[in-house]
């Protein structure tokens, strides 16, 4: 198993990999081997996008770095900076990574597809939870909105009554909640994401731990039309913002908070084939 610790801007975020058995097909794979390297990130792999996203002038080898953590496991950290700024968002503090095969019109964005990742605190980088973290998020094709978006903290134009909470929302031009969860210490989050593309709905399994993954929600309407990009990292939204908060808002400065995120995968789930092993870390 391999970990991957990426510090987005001034935030920080660690990939580890799942070690579930596999039996359903596999669209994409982000569980990356122990033999990559960080200036890997930077060339063409078949794992993550070498361009996506990052402040400008960025690279990912100038942010990863290669650590041994116990099991034999690799944790790769990335140190970006407050200047990681992307495409002039500067009400954001962003950076993400975007599966390699995943150009906006693949077929991981059609048919019937099941998205894999689980989710931890950093402990020793935690977030500052007066803003609102997009975490993972499908990003349409033509950029005009997310079909759905797994969120942390205080959710912009809402009442939130624990920002320290795990939310999944569906499509955001219509803003419903499908299900949310206690982010709790020192323990994954396993998330896998039912997205049958052809009937526009979505269906939520979790669990934590090691525990096996559950049906947590109906098969649910939601407009997953426009295909698009999967991005998982840390999008942090300003507090203060007004109109476009992508150029206005606060941002401290110093930034330095992470998200452990689970090996990542999507497999095709026409024929109903889900992985439902729990993360195991």
């Amino acid at each position: 198993m391999v970990h991957l610790q990426y510090y987005s801007v001034a935030v920080s975020l660690l990939l580890p990999s799942w070690v579930a058995a596999q039996n359903c097909t596999l669209q994409f794979d982000g569980r990356v081997p122990s033999d990559l390297v960080a200036a890997d990130f930077d060339s063409p792999n078949k794992f993550f996008s070498e361009k996506f996203v990052l402040g400008q002038g960025l690279k990912f080898d100038q942010a990863l770095r290669v650590l041994p953590v116990a099991g034999g496991s690799l944790v790769r950290s990335a140190h970006p900076n407050d200047s990681s700024i992307f495409n002039s968002q500067v009400g954001f503090r962003r950076a993400e990574l975007i599966p390699a095969s995943n150009d906006g019109t693949d077929p991981s964005t059609q048919g019937v597809k099941t998205l894999h990742f689980s989710v931890k605190k950093d402990a020793a980088r935690p977030l500052n939870l007066s803003h609102e973290y997009q975490l993972v998020f499908l990003e349409s094709n033509d950029f005009s909105t997310n079909q759905f978006v797994l969120k942390t903290g205080t959710i912009l134009g809402q009442n939130t009554a624990d920002p320290d909470t795990l939310q999944v929302f569906g499509n955001v031009n219509q803003g419903q909640l499908l299900f949310s969860t206690p982010f709790v210490d020192g323990v994954f989050h396993n998330f896998a994401l039912k997205l049958d593309f052809d009937q526009s709905t979505t269906q939520v399994f979790f669990s934590a731990g090691e525990d096996p993954l559950k049906a947590v929600t109906d098969v649910l309407k939601n407009d997953l039309s426009g295909q698009g990009q999967f991005h998982f990292g840390v999008l942090k939204k300003p507090v203060g913002g007004q109109g476009d908060i992508t150029k206005n808002g606060f941002q401290e400065a110093g930034i330095n908070e992470g998200i452990i995120f689970g090996g990542i995968f999507e497999e095709d789930s026409a024929d109903g084939c889900i992985t439902l092993a729990g993360q195991k870390a």
